[in-house]
């Protein structure tokens, strides 16, 4: 009797630790998948927070009255294209140039070299050098505007850097995730293959793939839940230490951002384990009985 008893713990205690090493394996490719949702995420943010800062800058006619550069100014705003502005004066853009420079250039000008001007930061969509194009003929039709200055340049590099780096990602995110869903079959896979004899034992008592298959997948997708909350976890600790020690970077590292991420990992890990534990199971059901023991 007490051999019998010794000999059910030791399959219990055999049984709990390959579901907590397969529980481990699988939390961290979970981790690997939401660092790839995480990365393209991120990216996305930031390709939009650089975009919408590239700015162009409308100089008034040195003669033209602040109210009328005012006035300007909230006609700019209600643009569709226009996501801020901000008006610098002449006598700010002095003060600043002094500042930066330790030295006024009105003393030994004689005048004021610096004219008033409407910095313009545009929406994502417009932030490319055809709508800039467009937009500078628009404004430019004013009598009042004296030049409308932008660096073609920079922005077409801006966006063909965001281009690679986008088509990068998207590369990367394909084969990581191709790669996890692999490790997370062959977990999957070997934790069936534990239990081909049970398999066999309950096919000889008459039981139906159904009957067989539902306690197995349910057993996976429990796991594949609970391994899900565990990197959701870890990946909601990194987070919270990358704003905690770079607080600028939740402008691109948004609160939106880690639930979808955290989403993403729960909805990987109940759909990738269900599958890879039903497509395993399915195997050594249509397997014949001679070969499930050498398998």
């Amino acid at each position: 009797m007490g051999n019998k008893g010794s000999r059910k713990a030791n399959i219990r205690v055999h049984l709990g630790m390959q579901g907590l090493t397969s529980g481990i394996s699988i939390t961290l490719v979970l981790v690997l998948v939401g660092m790839i949702v995480l990365s393209l995420l991120t990216a996305r943010n930031l390709s939009r927070y650089v975009r919408e800062n590239i700015t162009f800058t409308v100089y008034a006619d040195p003669e033209m009255p602040e109210a009328e550069i005012l006035k300007m100014q909230a006609g700019l705003d209600k643009e569709p294209y226009v996501k801020e502005t901000t008006y610098i004066s002449a006598a700010q853009a002095l003060a600043e140039q002094t500042k930066e420079l330790g030295a006024d250039p009105a003393e030994f000008l004689g005048y004021n070299p610096y004219t008033p001007m409407i910095e313009v930061k545009l929406k994502e969509n417009y932030a490319n050098t055809d709508s800039i194009r467009q937009i500078e003929q628009q404004i430019a039709q004013s009598t009042q505007i004296a030049e409308v200055a932008y660096q073609p340049d920079l922005v077409d590099s801006v966006n063909r850097n965001i281009r690679f780096i986008a088509l990068v990602l998207t590369g990367l995110a394909a084969l990581f995730t191709l790669i996890s869903f692999v490790l997370i079959s062959n977990t999957m896979r070997l934790a069936v293959y534990s239990k081909r004899f049970l398999i066999h034992t309950m096919q000889l008592v008459g039981a139906g793939w159904g009957f067989i298959r539902y306690p197995f997948v349910m057993s996976c997708i429990g796991m594949g839940l609970f391994s899900g909350v565990a990197a959701c976890a870890l990946l909601g600790g990194g987070i919270f230490w990358i704003t905690s020690y770079e607080p600028g970077i939740s402008a691109i590292l948004t609160p939106q951002t880690a639930l979808l991420s955290g989403a993403s990992v729960l909805l990987a890990g109940v759909a990738i384990t269900g599958l890879s534990a039903l497509l395993s199971i399915n195997h050594y059901l249509r397997m014949r009985d001679d070969r499930q023991f050498h398998t």
